[in-house]
């Protein structure tokens, strides 16, 4: 895929505008949304984004900044799952700080948000001592969001216990959205202020993307991200009438606004911000040099995300309505499953070979196919069809043995009693490393699997979990037909 996103030139942009916004005040909370590490919406959306950009963005500015992480109390309680790494909240938390501090940045705090005595807050409160961490307890704010006085009081935010910090920039951030970082933001300035301190707040947002059309791809595969939610986009009135500049924001924060700006009016003893684009630091656009390619990536992604959302109905985790606001979201966008060459290449391989069947994009567009057989599933016969292609290899010869893929079998069998005898895609692909030091053409394809990453793949059927997750770990956009495998077990 084309390279359309310079991450250089976006580290420093960003970083000079993160250092304007600090220079406004003494101390600056800045509310980190989106993921610091592993953002893997933008890597799909903006070819060439560094998933991990943001961490650069961090350690450009490490000298003047600190690091605070919200978790909420319900999301712990809820064993609440950050879905593309299958991680929950409370060891995505732990991952996020072990993660940032490898990288010399400072975490000074991690906060348990909107706590009312769930135990396994209690719980992880005690680990994170255990583990010589600084913890502190923040409860439901009362009177927020429209008792403003009672919310700008020591009854409100003044309730909560002041997290201390030493640095200019306090980046506040979360394993994932509704984590309280809001509230810890202006429970922070509450307390700023009392101490004489002329702290300020802004907001990091990736998406949308402020500065781009509403109508942008890039802005429609944010709404089918967050589908689910009934997030929309829509023009920033306040903004428009502010300064007579179109912007995009979305319905959330711009409900919130009034209120919002009322608190921090309240705080600062005066009006910081007159609109919610004006709050937020986000200069994404400035750092696409291939806008086109921009927008065929978002257009995939939607796609992609409406195979989701299909597939999770058919398991009963989904509602009709967010598959059919997916319908609306491609049909005013003018795309369909149709854009999706992998769509086609596997629902016809599927009919033709009348078993289930997997097709994969390889980096130079070609398409390879693998279906179910005796030996293997069809996940693992496109992967292994798709490094022979881009190897040289001839379809006929085999990459593994019989001799490697008869003892998983024997195990799986003698062992852990299944009746499954073929094998999965993990499983062939640890096979296939054990063959490299056996087959010279099984070591020389063995490099490809790495070229696979950004590419895209197509299952009749849909996938097990542990099959999707190898996937993702392999970098390859995986999406699936809303069937069932109609393979034996």
């Amino acid at each position: 895929m084309k390279n359309a996103f310079d991450n250089n030139l976006y580290v420093k942009i960003q970083s000079r505008k993160i250092r304007e916004r600090i220079s406004m005040f003494s101390k600056l909370y800045l509310e980190f949304g989106g993921k610091i590490f592993d953002d893997l919406h933008a890597g799909r959306v903006l070819p060439g984004f560094d998933v991990n950009v943001k961490t650069k963005l961090l350690k450009e500015l490490k000298d003047q900044l600190e690091v605070i992480v919200c978790v909420n109390a319900n999301d712990l309680a809820n064993n609440k799952i950050r879905l593309d790494l299958n991680l929950t909240y409370d060891m995505e938390t732990l991952r996020l700080v072990q993660s940032l501090r490898k990288e010399g940045i400072l975490v000074s705090s991690i906060v348990i948000t909107l706590y009312e005595g769930q135990p396994s807050a209690d719980t992880f409160k005690r680990k994170l001592e255990l583990m010589g961490e600084r913890v502190y307890i923040h409860r439901p704010t009362k009177g927020y969001p429209h008792d403003v006085e009672t919310v700008v009081s020591d009854q409100g935010y003044g309730a909560n216990p002041f997290v201390e910090t030493s640095r200019p920039l306090v980046v506040v951030t979360a394993p994932g959205g509704g984590s309280g970082k809001l509230a810890t933001c202006l429970s922070q300035l509450y307390h700023e202020k009392k101490m004489g301190v002329n702290a300020g707040f802004a907001k990091y947002e990736s998406f949308p993307v402020w500065n781009l059309p509403l109508n942008h791809p890039v802005n429609t595969a944010y709404m089918a991200a967050t589908a689910d939610l009934n997030d929309y986009n829509l023009i920033d009135s306040y903004h428009l009438s502010a300064t007579g500049e179109v912007a995009v924001t979305y319905n959330r924060d711009h409900e919130v606004f009034p209120i919002i700006n009322s608190i921090l009016t309240q705080i600062s003893g005066r009006q910081v911000y007159a609109s919610p684009t004006e709050m937020g630091v986000n200069m994404i656009a400035s750092a696409i040099i291939d806008d086109q390619a921009v927008r065929e990536a978002s257009k995939q992604e939607i796609i992609r995300r409406y195979y989701k959302e299909l597939c999770e109905y058919k398991q009963g985790r989904a509602d009709i309505s967010v598959v059919e606001r997916l319908k609306r979201l491609m049909s005013n966008a003018e795309i369909s499953p149709t854009l999706r060459p992998v769509v086609a290449a596997a629902k016809e391989k599927g009919e033709k070979s009348g078993c289930n069947a997997v097709a994969l994009s390889l980096p130079d567009g070609s398409i390879v196919t693998g279906r179910d057989n005796s030996a293997m599933n069809a996940a693992a016969s496109a992967v292994l069809n798709g490094i022979k292609k881009m190897g040289g290899v001839r379809d006929s010869i085999k990459l593994i043995p019989t001799s490697a893929i008869t003892p998983i079998i024997k195990l799986r069998r003698d062992v852990w009693k299944s009746k499954r005898r073929w094998l999965s895609l993990e499983e062939a692909l640890i096979a296939l490393s054990i063959s490299v030091v056996s087959n010279p053409l099984a070591e020389e394809c063995f490099p490809y699997l790495k070229q696979l990453q950004g590419c895209e793949a197509h299952s009749t059927v849909i996938l097990e979990d542990h099959e999707m997750q190898i996937f993702r770990k392999m970098g390859i956009n995986l999406t699936c037909e809303p069937e069932y495998s109609f393979t034996k077990k």
